[in-house]
């Protein structure tokens, strides 16, 4: 990859992403996706999707397919039931991180309706923030990864939540086939900064809540900070706050 020399800070606020609204669903995106396209606006780094979701209880998204793509989902409030043609069933809920390879080709489907595993009925919307990262390489074997750390973000700071990158191999994170590319989380806790990694490229996104960033200011919930060259300021919160950030080390096509 190139040598980045010049640092660039780019806010996105949440107003000004491309929006998808039907009965059911109201998801927000932060790149161009699905008929949504903006030339200027495909992906950043490594990262291709950051949609903000909101379904509606009894429903979701039927079976589709996905290729040669790595998938990681993070439930904010409510509950997911995700299931999937290798296999696998089961809850995505807040403080579970889930990863999916679609490597050489898989099919899923994602529903608000874990009553139906469980038994009790909710009336609950999911909310929950899907991200798309380009493997390695294509034509991996597909696979799936969930972990719980809902404990390790109790303490405020920022916990790898989803890494391929080696300085992250003995730490609890599911795995991602792509060494270049980390997701970190942090449950900001009111008055107690945190320092966000320095990387070629990173995505900060504010998932829940509002925030205070250095050489930025105030970030409201769904706002986004893109820095390229850059990195290692801190960000805080008075109130408390959720918030996403990828650390990635090379960029879309080398």
């Amino acid at each position: 990859m190139p040598a980045l020399t010049t640092p660039h800070i780019d806010v996105h606020r949440a107003g000004d992403r491309l929006k998808t609204r039907i009965p059911w669903l109201d998801s927000k995106h932060s790149f161009s996706f699905g008929h949504h396209y903006d030339p200027d606006n495909t992906h950043h780094g490594l990262l291709l999707v950051n949609n903000d979701d909101i379904v509606q209880p009894g429903q979701g998204f039927d079976t589709h397919p996905h290729k040669d793509m790595e998938i990681v989902t993070w439930v904010l409030r409510g509950s997911l039931v995700h299931q999937d043609s290798i296999g696998h069933s089961g809850v995505i809920y807040p403080g579970l991180a889930q990863r999916m390879s679609a490597g050489t080709g898989i099919l899923h489907s994602e529903k608000n309706d874990s009553w139906r595993m469980q038994g009790d009925e909710h009336e609950e919307p999911v909310h929950f923030v899907q991200m798309w990262v380009v493997p390695d390489e294509p034509g991996i074997t597909p696979g799936y990864e969930q972990l719980e750390i809902d404990a390790e973000l109790l303490a405020g700071g920022l916990v790898p939540v989803a890494s391929g990158m080696p300085k992250h191999r003995d730490h609890a994170a599911i795995r991602i086939k792509n060494k270049y590319a980390s997701l970190h989380a942090a449950r900001l806790q009111p008055g107690k900064p945190v320092r966000l990694p320095a990387a070629p490229f990173v995505h900060v996104f504010v998932a829940q809540g509002s925030a205070e960033m250095e050489d930025v200011g105030t970030l409201y919930e769904g706002d986004a900070v893109r820095l390229t060259a850059s990195g290692g300021q801190t960000i805080t919160s008075e109130t408390g706050a959720e918030i996403l950030v990828w650390e990635m080390h090379a960029r879309l096509g080398g």
